[in-house]
């Protein structure tokens, strides 16, 4: 006699759903490694961005023999009107955003906004230049914990790793006095006690133009 056949619906095989299971966190952590992979480009972009604030700088000095804010030429920025000398070197690819005759000083980046400033850390035009990165346009705010992990990105591509109590790139801490001016794009910072990265920092003080 032949062999007799099955009828009726049979269920998932323990072999069948290991491998849906296999399949599943495949696709879990696939969707994980991509929101990684998403925010590393995120803070790579920031890292370009804030580079282009320095090469504009750079490049404006090669053109007039000064740094963009310092109008009397002695060395130093906050005398000036970096904003103007900026906006008004006609750049092919200029770093501030906004269009002609509302440009901004800034870096945004989603719903993260980064203020960019030049001027010295000192209370006035002396010290040492410096490229000032804060979240609001007074310096006053503390950079939230998702903000710091742009800020350690920044610092880890300037500096080799994310420390913001030494090197080019360092932390202010709320006790610090930052001076600063959305109109001129001018900043001082006072007094400055280089600080590792918290919820407590408030600016990052870049030394772009010499060692601290």
């Amino acid at each position: 006699m032949g062999a007799k056949r099955r009828t009726g619906t049979l269920g998932f095989t323990l072999v069948e759903l290991a491998i849906v299971l296999i399949i599943i966190g495949i696709i879990v952590g696939a969707v994980l490694k991509g929101q990684d992979l998403i925010q590393n480009a995120r803070t790579k972009k920031f890292v370009s961005k804030v580079r282009s604030w320095e090469v504009a700088q750079w490049t404006f000095y090669d053109r007039e023999g000064r740094f963009a804010g310092d109008s009397d030429r002695d060395g130093k920025i906050g005398d000036g009107s970096v904003k103007t000398d900026l906006t008004g070197a006609n750049f092919i690819n200029p770093p501030y955003e906004g269009s002609s005759g509302s440009e901004t000083n800034t870096i945004t980046m989603g719903s993260y906004t980064f203020y960019v400033f030049f001027g010295t850390d000192s209370g006035s035009e002396s010290g040492k230049n410096v490229m000032i990165i804060c979240n609001s346009g007074d310096c006053s705010t503390s950079f939230s914990s998702e903000e710091l992990t742009y800020i350690k990105a920044l610092d880890t591509a300037f500096d080799g790793s994310a420390n913001g109590a030494d090197g080019q790139l360092v932390g202010a801490g709320t006790s610090d006095t930052i001076t600063a001016s959305t109109t001129t794009w001018v900043a001082y910072a006072s007094s400055v006690n280089a600080t590792d990265f918290s919820t407590s920092t408030k600016a990052v003080i870049y030394y772009f133009d010499a060692k601290r």
